[in-house]
C-alpha cells in the first residue's frame, strides 16, 4: 500500500518532532522534493531543483540535510556502484534494478526475496534490519 503525499509528509513531520528534529523550511522543502521524486535523485539533482525556489539553499545544507535524514530512517540511501548517492523517501520494502549505461533506477518487488530465510551464518551475525536487493543490467532504452 502506498502512502499519499499527505500521509508521508505527516509521517516525516511526526518523525522529526520524535527525532527532536527541527522543521525549518529547507528541510520540509528537501523531504518535500525528495517525496515528489520517481527518480532517486542525487543531493546535487535536488539541489537544482529547490534552488530555483530557494535561491539562498546551499548543496552543502542539502548534503548535510540528506545525510540527517538517512541516519534517523527518514529516507533511504540507494545503494549503487556511482560515487554518487541516490536517495529517496522510506517506503514499503522494495528493490531496484539499476540500468548502468543511464543510471536509471526503477523500483520493483520481489517477494520470494522477501520472505526467504537468510542462511544460517547470516543470521548469526547479527540483527539484521534490512535485506535489499540491487540489480544492475541494461535498460531496453539503452540495449538499442
Amino acid at each position: 500500500m502506498q502512502h499519499t503525499f499527505k500521509q508521508q509528509l505527516t509521517a516525516f513531520e511526526d518523525a522529526c518532532r520524535e527525532a527532536g528534529l527541527r522543521l525549518t523550511p529547507q528541510r520540509l522543502e528537501i523531504f518535500r522534493e525528495l517525496a515528489r521524486a520517481t527518480d532517486h535523485p542525487s543531493a546535487e539533482t535536488l539541489h537544482q531543483r529547490l534552488v530555483k525556489a530557494m535561491p539562498t539553499l546551499s548543496l552543502d545544507t542539502v548534503y548535510r540535510t540528506l545525510g540527517t535524514f538517512a541516519n534517523h530512517g527518514l529516507i533511504n540511501k540507494v545503494e549503487t556502484v556511482e560515487s554518487q548517492a541516490r536517495f529517496e523517501v522510506a517506503q514499503l520494502l522494495h528493490h531496484h534494478l539499476i540500468c548502468h549505461k543511464c543510471k536509471e533506477i526503477i523500483d520493483f518487488h520481489w517477494q520470494f526475496i522477501d520472505e526467504a530465510s537468510l542462511p544460517e551464518e547470516v543470521k548469526s551475525w547479527g540483527r539484521i534490519e534490512r535485506k535489499n536487493v540491487v540489480v544492475y543490467g541494461t535498460c531496453r532504452k539503452c540495449l538499442v
